[in-house]
């Protein structure tokens, strides 16, 4: 027990040991240097008879013995030594004491066999022996007062303890990405794999500009889905990065499909490079709700700024406005014209001429009777208000380059149809990111509709820089897409991107719902978000207490961020953390993963060297791009000519002819 009274009877044999220990150098220097202490008349009876018995017991037989003994008692004293503790005290410094001491103690008996006076002899080698004696006794105190236990200061940012076992098996099947990696474990670097074995549940690909998204990991979804037999969707925002690796992809993958699937490109800036699809194809449009789907996304793709106000008066008008439309151009003449390009014609039309075709089709009433109402009654104010929001939005879309693309019907967008399997690739300008983002998201929209459907191929739909585009019910396809071997894979910077572009609900039921996540460095909101999707490991924490006397440390463990926070905002370019999905056959209990993955750069590049560019459709003129556009506006006048002949030669339709 540490009672006061063993501590002060442990210092008293402490002093007792030391006190024995310059006895013993004392009677060594006595006996070895009895001439010149004789000479001194420093010596009686009593001292001579003393000196004799203890010669007897062997002490000092030897030189050194009586020194050797002396310096054991000096070590046993120090053993119980407690000096106050110095942080700043080290080894280094009691040794630079105790060295020297050592030398001077057992190296000093060679002054006694120089050439000068005995007396001047003995003096030095006194001297110098109680130097060395000195020394150590200073250099062991030294010694009691270094802190032997203490914290790890290597690891000062916790490195290694933050470290937790991952997958390192692959585990792989037929739907399955898996990524190679390297990881840290308790300072050991390790080989592991990102397996993503259930790709349907959702994958979110999070990373600030510059993390690796597209090089370490959106490659690699095109590349294996590709090689495994998917259709695939690729939206590639900076053209043709990622729609180059696809179609050399499936250039070297398409023998292993069962029927070999086509390729198709959406490019707006080239026309030569492009395609032609018409998004509102009338085949695909069964019901007035597709029609509607399709207007809120064209017009929530033109105005974002109205997503988080979906329902209000101003923003719901234009929408139903559009949607009628579409939809009466769906009905005349069975879709012949229903176009895109068709519709923004029609919707410059004259109030007159507008409201007297729309108000012909029945399903529509309901949604033009406002308008019209409006209109009668001279309530222009308001009617231009809601009429000018969807002619200023969708008159931004009225180009040329944009009707020849979509007026045309080279294919459609059931990329998953087992009888004509496509990839299909929409490429996009950061440059005219409003515009093209807006035509972008109703094909989107309507490929959504199509692949949703029992029976169809397993597909993949890989969007880089998701928030570029506005996609209507993304997280409604996310929460079905299971059940129809549908993988959306959606890229994105940052949480608070989607939120800025889709609301703060649907960015959270997105970022809530994906099953996979893997994450390169980003800040704020969305590393605390991902850190706690990570979860929290068992961490070994210390404490230290310093006192005059002594020091303590404690030990314990706690859970605590396996990555935290700060950790994720410093990730280094293809470094990445995450957790993966598995499925209820094929059971991944490490799920979480915090590595670096491992790209053949060397491989990669010699690959890339060897691409075969997009190759050309077809040869197209601006003068075959200018007659489109005419014929689109006359398609929309013969259409209102023929329609006004038809109502005013039936008595029965005479009344809805609109004048004011």
């Amino acid at each position: 027990m540490q009672t006061g009274e063993n501590e002060q009877a442990l210092r008293k044999i402490l002093d007792m040991t030391r006190l024995i220990s310059i006895v013993i150098l004392v009677i060594h220097f006595y006996f070895f240097c009895y001439t010149t202490f004789h000479r001194l008349g420093m010596v009686s009876s009593f001292t001579d008879r003393l000196l004799t018995n203890v010669s007897k017991t062997g002490l000092v037989r030897n030189f050194h013995l009586s020194k050797c003994w002396s310096l054991l008692f000096l070590i046993i004293s120090l053993v119980g030594v407690r000096g106050r503790k110095d942080q700043k005290m080290t080894t280094k410094t009691a040794w630079a004491y105790i060295i020297p001491g050592l030398l001077a103690f057992f190296l000093g008996f060679a002054i006694l066999y120089t050439q000068v006076d005995p007396d001047i002899r003995t003096y030095l080698y006194i001297g110098i022996t109680t130097i060395g004696f000195l020394l150590l006794l200073t250099g062991g105190t030294y010694f009691s007062r270094i802190i032997r236990q203490g914290l790890n200061n290597d690891d000062i940012f916790n490195s290694e303890n933050e470290t937790f076992p991952q997958e390192e098996r692959l585990l792989e099947n037929e739907f399955s990405v898996n990524l190679p990696a390297v990881y840290k474990l308790k300072g050991k670097v390790r080989k592991s794999y990102i397996n993503f074995i259930n790709i349907f549940r959702g994958v979110l690909v999070a990373g600030s500009p510059g993390s690796g998204k597209s090089f370490f990991v959106l490659r690699h979804f095109i590349t294996q889905t590709i090689e495994k037999g998917y259709t695939a969707l690729v939206y590639d925002l900076k053209y043709p990065d990622l729609s180059q690796i696809a179609y050399n992809s499936f250039l070297k993958n398409k023998h292993k499909y069962k029927k070999e699937p086509q390729f198709y490109v959406i490019n707006f800036d080239d026309l030569n490079c492009s395609h032609r699809c018409n998004p509102l194809y009338p085949a695909t449009m069964l019901d007035i709700t597709d029609a509607a789907e399709s207007a809120r996304t064209i017009m929530l793709g033109l105005n974002k700024s109205w997503i988080p106000k979906n329902g209000d008066f101003f923003v719901e008008s234009p929408i139903n406005l559009v949607t009628a439309i579409i939809w009466y151009l769906r009905k005349y003449n069975n879709g012949e014209y229903c176009t895109l390009p068709h519709v923004i014609e029609f919707l410059q039309l004259g109030y007159d001429q507008l409201f007297t075709l729309l108000r012909q089709e029945k399903e529509i009433e309901v949604l033009v009777n406002p308008f019209i109402n409006a209109y009668i009654a001279d309530v222009m104010e308001q009617l231009e208000g809601q009429i000018a929001s969807a002619k200023i939005g969708m008159g931004r879309l009225a180009s040329p380059q944009l009707y020849y693309i979509m007026s045309g019907n080279d294919f459609t967008l059931d990329i998953n149809n087992p009888d004509d399997p496509k990839i299909l690739c929409l490429g996009n300008n950061p440059q005219k990111l409003q515009i093209y983002g807006a035509v972008i998201s109703l094909y989107v929209n309507r490929l959504l509709k199509l692949v949703n459907q029992k029976g169809k191929l397993k597909n993949a739909l890989i969007f880089d820089e998701f928030s570029s585009i506005t996609v209507t019910g993304i997280s409604g396809h996310i929460a079905i897409a299971r059940g129809y071997k549908s993988a959306t894979v959606l890229g994105l910077q940052d949480l608070t991107q989607l939120r800025r572009d889709y609301g703060k609900d649907e960015a959270d039921v997105i970022f809530g719902i994906v099953g996979n996540i893997i994450s390169g460095q980003v800040t704020g909101e969305t590393s605390k978000l991902l850190s706690e999707r990570i979860g929290k490991i068992m961490q070994d924490r210390q404490s230290l207490s310093i006192n005059a006397s002594d020091t303590s440390i404690s030990q314990s463990k706690q859970l605590d961020s396996a990555v935290p926070p700060s950790k994720i905002a410093t990730l280094s370019s293809g470094e990445f953390v995450g957790v993966v999905a598995d499925n209820p056959e094929e059971k991944i209990d490490l799920k979480a993963f915090h590595c670096q993955i491992q790209n053949d750069i060397s491989a990669l590049q010699a690959e890339e060297a060897a691409y075969k560019v997009i190759p050309k459709i077809r040869d197209v003129t601006p003068e075959m791009v200018e007659r489109n556009f005419l014929r689109i506006r006359a398609d929309i006048q013969e259409l209102v000519n023929a329609e006004y002949m038809h109502i005013m030669n039936d008595p029965e339709l005479a009344h809805l002819i609109i004048k004011k």
